[in-house]
């Protein structure tokens, strides 16, 4: 923004059509966020991850699939993490040839950490997300966006967060 220029004041906010509303406000609370986890040695995708993680271990494919995310971005979000000493693979006792990725106690501690900046964050940001029936609201839309999609099937759809924290 340029030096001369002024945010939008809440009355002209007011103006701007819902799509544009959503836009922006997802656009400061994910700067925000990624501030956040960035003191935490966090990225949004790692944190998706150990959130998949917390009940168990799963195959990089099926963490793939889950976060819907092609296998090389998987791949990466996983080096990080690994390097972060946040996950560690292990052989599959059901399929030697596989490994499967487990979260470490260094990742459930970062995890608590990133749960709580959440929650308990300060401010705009952190009143907004300690908001449950705003989270409700959040998660119907999201819901019913899906369920529009064209070739939209809630067959199978991760019920913990799936693609999203």
């Amino acid at each position: 923004m340029d030096p001369g220029e002024t945010a939008p004041g809440a009355d002209e906010l007011v103006s701007w059509p819902t799509g544009r509303l959503l836009a922006v406000a997802a656009r400061l609370v994910e700067q925000r966020w990624t501030a956040v986890l960035a003191e935490l040695g966090l990225t949004h995708a790692g944190l998706i991850v150990l959130h998949l993680l917390g009940e168990g271990p799963l195959a990089q494919r099926a963490l793939a699939r889950r976060c819907e995310v092609t296998d090389q971005t998987m791949s990466r979000t996983l080096e990080r993490l690994s390097r972060e000493r946040f996950v560690a693979r292990t052989p599959d006792p059901a399929d030697s040839r596989r490994r499967l990725v487990a979260i470490t106690a260094a990742g459930r501690a970062v995890h608590a950490r990133a749960i709580h900046a959440e929650r308990h964050g300060t401010g705009a940001f952190g009143a907004a997300v300690a908001n449950e029936q705003f989270r409700e609201q959040l998660v119907q839309l999201i819901s019913g966006l899906r369920e529009d999609r064209p070739g939209a099937s809630s067959a199978g759809r991760d019920r913990r967060g799936g693609a999203g924290y």
